[in-house]
């Protein structure tokens, strides 16, 4: 395979063979709708692009709806590109988990859960001030001394500081798919995966 578009169901756990209980992610991969294909003679590059989720036409653009269209699908909510597609599919083809196997690995992108403004223990990990030193003696969890004096009199830039947590795209490399449910499109991976219940997720293989 080269990629799907999915949804994050949850979490379960499974036993192995061995009898071991292994924490894993439900993911609902596709079915995904192929609305375009991109090629070296008239895009300058290689790629498919799905789209995933269905959504109503009014909250869908003209412009968006014919592409649809073109692709003889309804309008979906989640559109992505994927390259080093093994066989490329054509316009209107569904790509669905028939495409994973068992056993193999795979990559999933998704947004982390945003956490607002934090300050540096929840953001950065910092153990905070256990005595009255650094710049401080009366506020645990706050930052303390940055380090600039008269020279350079200045924060340097890149300072593990407060600031706004989560809410950035991340990718997990190397997950194990455990199980396979075709017949609901369920995939089980093993290990935990960026962002809420429900949000979407890229798999690559």
């Amino acid at each position: 395979m080269s990629g799907l578009i999915g949804k994050k169901i949850g979490m379960t756990s499974v036993f192995s063979a061995e009898g071991k209980n292994i924490p894993c992610t439900v993911i609902e991969a596709g079915p995904c709708v192929v609305t375009q294909v991109k090629t070296i003679e008239k895009d300058g590059y290689a790629a498919v692009q799905l789209a995933y989720d269905d959504k109503k036409e009014k909250h869908t653009s003209k412009p968006m709806m014919g592409h649809f269209a073109k692709a003889g699908t309804t309008p979906k909510r989640k559109i992505a590109e994927f390259k080093s597609f093994e066989t490329m599919p054509n316009l209107g083809d569904t790509v669905g988990v028939d495409v994973i196997v068992e056993g193999e690995w795979v990559d999933v992108t998704g947004i982390s859960k945003g956490k607002g403004f934090q300050g540096v223990v929840k953001r950065h990990g910092f153990g905070g001030v256990g005595g009255q030193t650094h710049g401080q003696h009366n506020r645990q969890r706050h930052v303390g001394s940055l380090g600039a004096s008269s020279y350079p009199s200045r924060v340097f830039k890149g300072k593990r500081m407060p600031g706004r947590t989560g809410g950035e795209q991340v990718k997990v490399l190397n997950l194990k798919v455990l199980k396979v449910i075709p017949e609901n499109n369920l995939i089980l991976v093993k290990g935990s995966i960026p962002g809420a219940k429900g949000s979407y997720l890229l798999i690559e293989g």
